[in-house]
């Protein structure tokens, strides 16, 4: 592949050998339209998730649209002995790319949480992300090359009342992801944060933000993420925020009191009144 320094390309450089993508939350979404532009570029694919059903549907989509190795790992990475199994696999797998796309969140206040579905969140969003990502780097330094790409959220950069656990979350994987990049800067590695807005993929569904304002306004499309994503991908970029609103409103909310933001930041999360 190429130095994480080059410039952006539009399509990923042949090797003259096969490449290898794995993509976690690659049944649907974000996910599933990463995987389609892996697979475009000739990858062979290695699809994780926890729905059975959906990943096996989705792995046959990839094979009818032209994809040439679609392999799957049911897996669900807030189960740690699942993580476990499946960093152990990567770690003797001679992966070029990892995606970590799966997470979750959830939305109310924090003191009436669902211990459990917190518990779970954390293992999903953090502590899986960060062993997948320990468990693929040494293979990718001995090999010279590879590119991680790690999906955060524009909920990294600011509080996230009533999504307290989840904006943490994200701004942890954000934080993770610059700093690894500052330690691979002078390998062939690339490390990227992805940094979508809100985005159509059920997400906010299964999370119970749908009605908040956060989803109130402007949705991306998980294709068009995807597709900056990978673009960043291939460019070596360390931070990629979706959509000028979005980059504009990273932009500001570097510049503002952290109290502030948590005030707005607590107006987007709020549900509109009952009629």
């Amino acid at each position: 592949m190429a130095p994480a320094s080059s410039p952006a390309q539009s399509r990923a450089p042949s090797t003259g050998e096969p490449r290898l993508a794995l993509v976690t939350g690659g049944s649907g979404g974000i996910g599933l339209e990463f995987a389609r532009l892996l697979a475009r570029d000739g990858f062979a694919l290695i699809l994780v998730a926890r729905d059975a059903a959906r990943l096996e549907e989705a792995a046959r989509d990839l094979q009818t649209a032209g994809a040439s190795d679609v392999q799957v790992r049911v897996a669900d990475l807030a189960d740690p002995a699942a993580v476990d199994r499946l960093a152990a696999e990567i770690a003797r797998t001679e992966l070029d790319v990892l995606v970590n796309n799966a997470g979750f969140g959830a939305y109310g206040p924090f003191v009436d949480a669902d211990l459990a579905a917190t518990e779970g969140m954390i293992a999903t969003n953090i502590a899986a992300l960060t062993l997948l990502t320990r468990a693929v780097l040494p293979g990718m330094l001995a090999r010279g090359q590879g590119r991680i790409v790690q999906v955060a959220s524009t909920a990294a950069f600011a509080p996230g009342p009533f999504a307290a656990v989840y904006a943490a979350s994200k701004a942890y994987v954000l934080s993770f992801s610059e700093a690894l990049s500052e330690e691979l800067s002078e390998t062939q590695i690339a490390v990227t944060a992805l940094c979508p807005g809100p985005t159509h993929t059920g997400f906010a569904a299964r999370a119970g933000m749908g009605a908040t304002r956060v989803f109130r306004g402007p949705v991306a499309d998980a294709r068009t993420v995807a597709e900056a994503g990978y673009l960043a991908m291939l460019a070596g970029k360390r931070v990629e925020v979706v959509g000028l609103a979005n980059r504009l409103m990273t932009f500001a909310v570097r510049l503002a009191p952290r109290r502030f933001l948590a005030r707005v930041s607590r107006r987007a999360y709020a549900q509109p009144p009952e009629d």
